[in-house]
């Protein structure tokens, strides 16, 4: 067993704390999986995403052989393919249709790639991303989502209308929306009750504690933000209210998730070759786009476990478990799966890497879709302590990445100029759209680090 490790992939925890160990992976995937559907609208289930996301998470540790200890949910790389879906069908239904078959299209994309990659192995991989290329594309992965996580400190659960107002064409326009309205000292109160809880568990808890600071850090926050609410509603404060305890009143015990192919199925009969020509163009170089980012997520994974996952279960396993319980995962949710950084960065703070606490997470992630009080509950959790979680997430997810490139010589000037073209413009935020296609951020750093590096090292006849 790594010496890193508390639970090795092959261990399995006692039940009971397996399940406990469950419910904290559980909550460190659940925000970003349900906000994909919610971001999309259209009557996406936030509970079938869930659905989706276990089914998916099954079927990569079965093409996987059980060996990789990493969480599928919903990507975020094709939330505008998705919403192309929706806005090249003629009805809600046949959106649907164009969900599960733009699915299918990325799907073969890692299909086709894992046979390419089961005959011509994994070292034209290594030597075009190598140690130098692929650390800082990891840690820009956490860096990325840090504006993200420091948004959610600022925000809670509860949203008041507030009206701005604008000149336009000398007449003033007045446009309403939504915020929340707790305070900000508030939710930072919160968020930081969060972040400070899982350090004080995860350094000076003591056996159990040490093994899920999430739950107990995230328990920590969900009490002093239930503490400010119910005495901004006992004060009629708004501004102290961040939990919205109304999502109770009218929840279900239980409730059928609205499964995507169902409506799909519908829409079947509204869909011609012209939308699945948009459908195609949409979501296939989106995938191609995402599969480097799969070898980012499974090198920072390699590296927290001590084990090369391209070489054992191998990257052809790895690309056709994610292609294929992408597919799986949207048939129920209508949303495209990848491997989660949450998921990666729990794994690498509790030092639990049991691939069976994963599929029990993804097991515990079906049964709980069909539970209104567990996923009100799961929900009603606050944007702020959240943020407190991303924080520690999405910095371990960064440092895991400057520590893959500890060893590469950075006084070597090619070294330096590859990091720093992939770094600078990663955390500027360059992104290239062509049309619909957009090539995110990672991407674009990415493929600008590789480039770098190809033609750096081309006097040596290899790629460093």
């Amino acid at each position: 067993m790594s010496k890193n490790l508390v639970y090795d992939i092959s261990d399995k925890p006692r039940f009971h704390e397996m399940i406990v160990f469950a419910i904290q992976q559980l909550l460190a995937i659940m925000a970003a999986t349900i906000l994909v559907p919610a971001i999309i609208g259209n009557g996406m289930s936030q509970s079938a995403a869930l659905f989706g996301a276990g089914v998916g998470t099954l079927v990569y540790q079965l093409f996987t052989k059980f060996r990789s200890p990493v969480f599928l949910g919903s990507s975020f790389a094709f939330i505008g393919s998705m919403l192309a879906a929706f806005a090249g069908a003629i009805s809600t239904s046949a959106g649907y249709a164009g969900l599960v078959i733009g699915a299918v299209f990325a799907g073969l994309v890692y299909v086709v790639i894992a046979v390419v990659v089961k005959f011509a192995g994994v070292a034209w991989i290594n030597k075009l991303m190598p140690t130098v290329v692929i650390g800082p594309t990891v840690a820009l992965i956490g860096l990325s989502l840090a504006v993200n996580a420091v948004n959610d400190l600022g925000a809670g659960k509860v949203m008041v209308e507030t009206t701005t107002q604008a000149i336009v064409d000398g007449a003033i326009v007045e446009s309403t929306s939504l915020v929340s309205g707790a305070s900000t000292y508030v939710t930072l109160i919160c968020g930081l009750a969060t972040l400070f809880s899982i350090f004080a568990f995860s350094v000076y808890g003591k056996k159990m504690a040490k093994l899920i600071p999430f739950i107990l850090g995230i328990g920590v926050g969900y009490a002093v933000a239930s503490i400010f609410t119910v005495i901004g509603i006992a004060t009629d404060n708004v501004a102290l209210q961040v939990i919205d305890f109304s999502a109770f009143a009218n929840m279900k015990l239980f409730a059928l998730p609205d499964f995507a192919f169902v409506e799909a199925f519908k829409g079947v009969k509204d869909i011609d070759g012209a939308f699945i020509a948009t459908v195609a163009v949409a979501y296939i170089p989106v995938a191609f786009v995402v599969f480097a980012e799969h070898i980012a997520d499974h090198k920072n994974l390699s590296s927290i476990i001590e084990k090369d996952l391209l070489e054992d279960p191998g990257l052809h396993r790895t690309l056709l478990g994610d292609g294929v319980g992408s597919m799986a995962g949207a048939f129920f949710g209508g949303c495209p799966n990848t491997t989660y950084g949450e998921s990666v960065g729990c794994v690498a703070i509790t030092r639990n890497a049991s691939v069976v606490t994963i599929t029990t997470t993804a097991i515990m992630s079906m049964i709980i879709s069909f539970f209104g009080p567990f996923v009100t509950l799961l929900s009603s959790i606050p944007n702020c302590v959240m943020g407190g979680v991303c924080v520690a997430l999405y910095g371990f997810i960064a440092v895991s990445g400057l520590k893959m490139i500890q060893k590469v010589d950075l006084n070597e000037g090619r070294n330096l100029f590859v990091v720093s073209s992939i770094l600078i413009p990663g955390i500027g935020g360059l992104s290239v759209s062509f049309g619909k296609i957009t090539l995110t951020t990672i991407a674009c750093s990415l493929i600008l680090g590789i480039i770098t590096n190809i033609v750096l090292n081309m006097k040596k006849g290899k790629a460093e």
